[in-house]
């Protein structure tokens, strides 16, 4: 068996969410899994919404940070300020 074909990143994609769709549960069953509050569970959301939007930014074009200042209600990319 060739290296490359062994192990969890191997699996059909399918077999791994099953997999690990069953140590969760079994996590869950147990105690020990990590319980979500509202604020980390915001935070986490917040990330992965500003990573995604990060990447969709850079496939059409140059890798600029992007962020939006909340109190001014406005998008920043790289030092201007965009409305």
């Amino acid at each position: 068996m060739a290296k490359e074909d062994r192990g969890f990143a191997s699996m059909d994609r399918n077999k791994q969410r099953d997999i690990a769709s069953k140590g969760g549960k079994a996590a869950h069953q147990k105690g020990s899994a990590h319980e979500w509050t509202s604020d980390e569970a915001r935070e986490a959301g917040r990330k992965g919404g500003m990573a995604s939007h990060r990447r969709s930014r850079t496939q059409g074009g140059a890798d600029v940070p992007f962020e939006i200042d909340r109190q001014n209600n406005a998008q920043m990319v790289g030092n201007e300020q965009m409305h």
